[in-house]
């Protein structure tokens, strides 16, 4: 989505940054698995596909797209940014005539700058480990559809809500903290070790 191209969400323990090129073989290895293509009811895709999938993404007026980053390895300039990736949030704007109400994937953020009021999540019946998750999240059941095998959880978003899912997260421009880490990975590379001399 554009209006996240350039948004990094900073909190206490993992950053989200938009979904870019860069992500993108990671991301295709994680699809690969046959567990994960189940759980996410998603197909496989070529490594080609992936990208123009990823592409797409970009430009959808419709979906916005984070890689969540291990905060703690992202802080080491040294390491690559793909090395950090541990997932991902999609949120999609599922409802023209409801333009407040998004879809959701993994529980993480979006609130703030997408005006979002309520949050809804669609799981397959079998994923008994996601409903619970989304269960323990206040997410109350809204649905269940036996002809698709999902459930649809849903989740207004309250002051209450609104201050839990924000709580210490910042929002930050990406291109400058990703120039900046990038720019402490030189320095980290281009560094000579001195040699210490004995008395």
């Amino acid at each position: 989505m554009r209006l996240n191209e350039n948004t990094l969400l900073d909190g206490e323990d993992v950053v989200l940054v938009p979904y870019t090129a860069e992500h993108v073989p990671r991301y295709h290895r994680w699809m690969a698995s046959p567990d994960l293509q189940k759980l996410t009811a998603s197909e496989p895709l070529t490594l080609e596909q992936e990208y123009d999938m990823q592409r797409s993404w970009r430009q959808d007026d419709d979906k916005c797209t984070f890689i969540i980053l291990d905060k703690h390895a992202w802080a080491d300039p040294a390491s690559r940014e793909e090395d950090c990736m541990v997932g991902d949030v999609n949120i999609f704007l599922t409802d023209p005539q409801e333009p407040s109400l998004a879809e959701l994937e993994i529980m993480i953020a979006g609130v703030a700058k997408l005006g979002i009021r309520k949050f809804q999540a669609k799981i397959g019946l079998d994923n008994i480990i996601s409903i619970a998750m989304f269960k323990k999240f206040h997410f109350q059941e809204l649905s269940v559809s036996e002809v698709f095998r999902e459930i649809t959880l849903e989740m207004t978003v309250d002051d209450d809500v609104r201050t839990t899912l924000l709580g210490t997260l910042t929002e930050e421009e990406y291109e400058s903290s990703r120039d900046g880490r990038r720019a402490g990975r030189r320095a980290v590379s281009e560094t000579v070790p001195v040699s210490q001399h004995q008395d």
